[in-house]
């Protein structure tokens, strides 16, 4: 019992040195800087659009997209990416846009590669905007996620803090956040690719930034529920959107061909984990067999396809 609680305390002390609140100012990372690309897909709105790759020392930390929305008054941006660097490359390309101050930073989701770079915009005058759990999930997942970075990818991890949000939002309840003459909504979900998800919707132009709730060619991550992210598609689906910008793929896609293509493959991974669990599959089995028509459908199937099968064998074996 001592030795748990002295696990435990050292875990909290940790989560505690790391999550530090939106006061300290990012100062340098480097001493040259290159702005992040970044392109114009509706007026006053740009994405980074991030290859589709692993998270690993040759990505940097930029394999999600990231973007900003400028508003008469004041910037939002939208996720910071898996690094310092990029969440400083990133605040570069904003400021080579507009001289307009930041003033909020929205976070869709808990993954790494999202809010890594958040201490490049931590100062005064800057909100940091996310779901109500969020500041949670910072704190019991990300120590965690810092000591694999640190070991896998020691460079990467430099000047990396976690900032959590200090406005937070409840599903049910959208938040309206207005950059002067533009009002942008965020809408926090429940449970569904993880229990942390926010969209950001852009009333102006109907541009829609999904975070991972929703995924173009690079297969989806389950770390929610998968009857979850299933169960609130209808609602996703009504959200007015011309145009969106995924978490990982090509931004400006065809909103709906990109969501029938996501439900096709959970409704296939759920429907091939009962039929398994039916015949008294293992999880291991589950993990090699799930949804293997899909395999062709998606980049980074052999790397997420089977944590998906595991964590959906998981949540369907006790129903």
């Amino acid at each position: 019992m001592a030795k748990a609680f002295t696990l435990l305390a050292a875990v909290v002390c940790a989560s505690m040195a790391l999550l530090l609140p939106p006061r300290y100012a990012f100062s340098d990372v480097a001493p040259q800087i290159t702005p992040l690309p970044v392109r114009e897909i509706a007026p006053g709105v740009y994405v980074h659009q991030a290859p589709i790759t692993e998270m690993n020392a040759a990505s940097g930390g930029d394999i999600a997209n990231t973007g900003f929305i400028v508003g008469d008054d004041a910037v939002a941006v939208i996720d910071t990416g898996g690094a310092l660097t990029i969440g400083a490359r990133l605040k570069k390309a904003i400021e080579a846009i507009t001289p307009k101050p930041i003033r909020y930073v929205i976070n869709t989701t808990e993954h790494p590669d999202y809010i890594f770079g958040n201490a490049a915009f931590v100062g005064p005058g800057v909100t940091f905007v996310g779901h109500k759990n969020l500041p949670r999930e910072m704190a019991q997942r990300g120590p965690d996620y810092l000591v694999t970075w640190r070991r896998m990818m020691p460079d990467l991890v430099a000047g990396i803090k976690l900032v959590p949000p200090t406005l937070l939002v409840e599903p049910g309840k959208d938040l309206h956040l207005d950059l002067g003459h533009r009002e942008i909504d965020v809408r926090a979900w429940p449970t569904m690719s993880t229990d942390c998800n926010v969209t950001v919707f852009d009333t102006a132009t109907a541009t829609l930034f999904t975070g991972d709730l929703l995924y173009l060619h690079h297969v989806p991550v389950i770390d929610g529920s998968l009857l979850g992210w299933l169960k609130e598609l209808p609602a996703f689906a009504k959200i007015p959107a011309q145009r969106i910008v995924p978490g990982h793929g090509p931004a400006d896609s065809d909103w709906h061909e990109a969501l029938d293509a996501q439900k096709a493959y959970l409704a296939k991974m759920t429907e091939d984990l009962r039929a398994l669990l039916k015949q008294g599959a293992d999880i291991n089995t589950a993990a090699k067999k799930a949804a293997q028509s899909e395999a062709g459908k998606w980049q980074l199937f052999g790397v997420y396809n089977p944590r998906n099968a595991t964590a959906g064998y998981a949540e369907l074996e006790w129903q």
